[in-house]
């Protein structure tokens, strides 16, 4: 049995698949939106970003009412739920899926559960309820990723978890081990802290989150050595071992090899791409020894008719960027100019939060350009004062003689939030100058942006500093 032929067939409900399904809708093509899940909204929403966050939100409250004893407002110790917890997310993400399914509706995109493979480059097959084959025009492939788990890490005990299992809370308590000093390990083991675990954070590189900016992960650094049990750097996890008392780990690092028992272990050490039983080898499609199809800049993979975005094509694996390149290949196929040339933000939902976007400060030397660094430290804004979160910085990536906007870098509470920001600034070539002439409300954090942008041409209102300091 053959379905009627679809303009586009997009494989994946998750951001960047339904976003692409919609805007290829919208712009009058039949759609056809193909997940193997009875929920639209992929890993992000199902399984990654959403609960992540409403999980994150419930440990900033928890470690607010700490941080209240210092203006002496007092609570009791909160008393955990963990059922309701989980209810209150899965109230979140169902509401968020509902959405998402009303809005394709809304569009008349037709939208089937089952899973898609490529029978060649114009057909798919589908099974599920049955078996049938699709024909289309043009396919966008948006499968995602999952949790990377070594061979070495790989122990068939519930104890042992990745990140998927972790956002379920089976126990929050006892002895945490968190492989991986990456942004998911980091949240993750913020989560669990925060609701009452000992964490012990392992990382076999000499610094957290490889490739952010170093200034920018020392206060989050800092802050998790106080809260943490314990964070190694420069250790790797040789093996575990499972028995009645906890999982036994071995690690080698500085110190040498040793061997100690958690109640728990989370696996947080990548992801890797859904690009397996696809088909792919029946078309054009070329695939990286990585497992990533190879795209263009308009998202075209070698195959003509087919398309790939997300989490298949490579780094960054982020949401906003597979939602921006769904946008690009729906418009491209729609004989719209198009192409994926933008500025990516990055965000870690820590705390405090790490966010950039544009050039990093190694980056922006390594490009052989004369830059300027303007920082403005956080200890000199009155509302991080207010907050009694003074930890933060914010931090512009300038070149040395235009002032043009490179980079933009912000460690504090609310990053995530006010990166955005620097993603304009840059997208729009604006210079220090307009950043820091364009006023900006008082008593904010915002203001921190245009104080370190004052920092190119004079001197930010609220810190002194020598000519020689500048760079």
């Amino acid at each position: 049995m053959t379905e009627a032929r679809y303009d586009v067939a997009v494989i994946g409900g998750g951001p960047g698949g339904y976003t692409a399904a919609f805007q290829a809708a919208d712009l009058g093509l039949r759609v056809a939106l193909i997940d193997q899940g009875a929920q639209l909204g992929g890993v992000c929403l199902l399984r990654g970003c959403i609960p992540s966050k409403a999980l994150l939100h419930a440990a900033r409250l928890i470690t607010e009412a700490e941080e209240a004893e210092s203006w002496g407002i007092h609570f009791d110790k909160p008393k955990l739920d963990l059922e309701a917890l989980s209810r209150r997310t899965q109230t979140i993400i169902g509401k968020l899926t509902k959405g998402v399914q009303t809005l394709a509706a809304s569009r008349k995109v037709d939208v089937i559960t089952a899973r898609a493979t490529f029978t060649n480059g114009t057909t798919l097959t589908l099974s599920g309820d049955g078996r049938r084959e699709l024909s289309f025009a043009h396919a966008i492939l948006a499968t995602g990723s999952r949790p990377a788990i070594p061979r070495s890490l790989t122990l068939d005990d519930p104890r042992v978890m990745d990140s998927t299992g972790a956002l379920e809370l089976p126990d929050a308590s006892g002895r945490l081990l968190v492989i991986g000093g990456g942004y998911i390990g980091l949240e993750l083991g913020t989560v669990y802290q925060a609701l009452g675990a000992g964490v012990t954070l392992v990382e076999a590189l000499p610094h957290l989150l490889d490739g952010a900016d170093p200034d920018l992960v020392r206060p989050l650094h800092h802050r998790l050595r106080r809260r943490f049990h314990a964070i190694k750097l420069q250790t790797k996890v040789e093996s575990l071992e499972a028995s009645k008392d906890g999982i036994a780990v071995t690690c080698t690092g500085p110190d040498g090899k040793t061997t100690e028992a958690f109640d728990r272990v989370l696996v947080a050490v990548g992801r890797t791409p859904n690009t397996e039983q696809l088909g792919l080898e029946k078309t054009k499609i070329v695939v990286s020894p990585q497992g990533f199809v190879q795209v263009d800049h308009q998202m075209r993979t070698a195959e003509p008719t087919i398309f790939a975005i997300g989490d298949v094509v490579g780094e960054p694996m982020l949401a906003h960027k597979a939602s921006h390149e769904g946008l690009v290949a729906a418009r491209v196929i729609a004989g719209q100019q198009a192409a994926f040339d933008a500025v990516i933000p990055a965000v870690i939902f820590t705390d405090p939060e790490i966010a950039w976007c544009g050039l990093t400060e190694d980056a922006a030397k390594a490009s052989g350009r004369a830059v300027t660094i303007a920082r403005f430290p956080w200890a000199a804004s009155g509302r991080a004062t207010t907050l009694g979160r003074n930890d933060g910085l914010t931090k512009l990536m300038l070149d040395a003689e235009s002032g043009r906007v490179l980079g933009v870098g912000i460690c504090g509470v609310g990053a995530g939030d006010l990166i955005a920001e620097g993603v304009l600034a840059i997208e729009m070539g604006a210079v220090a100058e307009d950043v820091a002439a364009s006023i900006h409300p008082h008593p904010t954090l915002s203001e921190t942006v245009m104080e370190a942008a004052e920092a190119f041409h004079g001197q930010p209102t609220h810190i002194y500093q020598s000519k020689t300091s500048k760079r």
